[in-house]
């Protein structure tokens, strides 16, 4: 259990506290979270603790992949809960967004589909002995969610002020490259998964 094993494990435990800050029934407790106004968007002081929060975890993954690789600390337990811990982490936050009813449904279902899809096409390569690495498809995507997920914690700031829906649009293009990229992890593992023995 190593340093980057232990930072993915951190990145996990922090999942269910975002959950927790980000649903807690705050008025119905008594609470009043503070608001700030910034020119018309009235923005939750919740919003953005959740937002320290998903930025924390998101640097841990930064950093427990650099570490690894610089310090030959690679294993296998990290290459099995990385990949877990950065798709829990991205979901849940799109999940808790569909629940509240702040983005729509149908984009979710494609990057979660697409998640589901690659995994399966990994398990197949991997039984061949083969191992499919992340393209740059792929880290697009990782890149466009997480940026999506930190505009929708700020109400669309500072893009909202002038009136450009950049978070609706970040939203959409992420799910885009990711069924590009599903594609691509299909079809850099058709052989192995069409092939009869």
């Amino acid at each position: 259990m190593n340093l980057p094993n232990k930072l993915t494990i951190a990145r996990m435990v922090m999942i269910p506290i975002i959950i927790l800050v980000y649903l807690f029934p705050y008025t119905a407790c008594g609470i009043q979270p503070a608001h700030l106004l910034i020119g018309s968007v009235d923005l939750s002081i919740i919003n953005i603790i959740v937002l320290i929060l998903y930025v924390l975890a998101a640097i841990t993954d930064a950093i427990d992949g650099h570490i690894a690789r610089s310090r030959n600390m690679i294993t296998t337990f990290g290459k099995f809960a990385d990949p877990i811990a950065d798709k829990l982490l991205t979901t849940s936050m799109f999940l808790l967004f569909v629940s509240r009813g702040i983005i729509p449904v149908v984009p979710v279902i494609i990057m979660v589909a697409r998640d589901t899809i690659v995994d399966g096409c990994r398990m197949v390569a991997a039984t061949n002995g083969k191992v499919v690495a992340a393209g740059m498809m792929g880290k697009l995507k990782t890149v466009l969610q997480m940026v999506t997920v930190a505009l929708v914690l700020l109400d669309n700031l500072p893009f909202e002020l002038i009136g450009l829906p950049m978070s609706d649009i970040l939203l959409w293009m992420a799910a885009l490259v990711s069924m590009i990229s599903g594609i691509q992890y299909f079809n850099m593992t058709k052989e192995d998964i069409m092939e009869s023995k």
